[in-house]
């Protein structure tokens, strides 16, 4: 019946659109993570290749896992922030928002067990447990409660502020759709990743978290759960500071 074609097609899409923010977020996590743990494990050959290879590297994961997710008939968020905002604007319905959710923290969970298989000889090398969970989730160069919450709310202010005023949708490039904010998260990193290490993602943090938690690493020391809720709540409090601004300046 028409009734049953519907919903059909409908299913369809939503699995298509699960499969494009799942694979996205995945290759953001493994390039992003990945170049962390080129940086900071043992032996390996980009051993202290220092915040710039990581920057410039997480921007070129931003990219990477956009472009495919869109082409996949993802939404392209691969952040939990961005979907929240998009629903606010009326852009995604809510059950929309809660399905890219979980597609984007599977995701970053996946990436992160695929980082840990590419460089599981260098997990057993290192011995020092904060480097080890480093290449997982952030921590913040100097533990304070407040200001490492305000670090993590003004670079997601920056990332949504500027991601919606940067909109492919106005500018066309068409593969190159995603650079503006690849380059504009590579600004972030630059900028704002001394304090906390930028995480402006509540996925990209406990996702991988979660994967730190789970993952058979000898001597990987503690997760660090005391501190994981500051990369949820910052990037959300940042988000929607981002959106209501855009709002009272009658752009979104």
């Amino acid at each position: 019946s028409p009734a049953n074609a519907c919903r059909a097609a409908i299913k369809k899409t939503l699995m298509t659109a699960f499969w494009g923010e799942f694979i996205g977020t995945m290759i953001l996590i493994l390039l992003g993570n990945g170049v962390v743990a080129n940086v900071l494990l043992a032996k390996t050959k980009g051993n202290n290749g220092g915040l710039i290879s990581i920057t410039l590297c997480w921007g070129i994961a931003v990219f990477s896992g956009v472009y495919v997710s869109n082409e996949l008939g993802g939404s392209g968020h691969l952040n939990p922030v961005v979907s929240v905002v998009q629903a606010l604007l009326g852009n995604i319905t809510w059950s929309d928002t809660l399905f890219y959710i979980l597609a984007q923290f599977s995701g970053a969970i996946t990436g992160s067990v695929l980082v840990w298989l590419a460089y599981r000889q260098h997990y057993e090398s290192t011995t020092d447990p904060e480097l080890i969970r480093a290449t997982f989730c952030n921590t913040p160069a100097l533990r304070h409660t407040v200001n490492n919450l305000i670090t993590e709310a003004i670079g997601t202010f920056m990332l949504i502020f500027g991601a919606l005023l940067i909109s492919p949708s106005e500018i066309k490039l068409g593969a190159l759709d995603a650079l503006p904010v690849a380059l504009l998260v590579v600004g972030i990193g630059l900028a704002l990743g001394g304090p906390t290490g930028y995480a402006i993602s509540p996925a990209r943090d406990l996702g991988p978290r979660i994967a730190h938690a789970i993952l058979p690493i000898p001597g990987k020391g503690s997760s660090d759960w005391n501190y994981a809720w500051i990369p949820v709540v910052g990037p959300i409090v940042g988000g929607l500071l981002g959106v209501a601004l855009l709002k009272a300046l009658g752009l979104a």
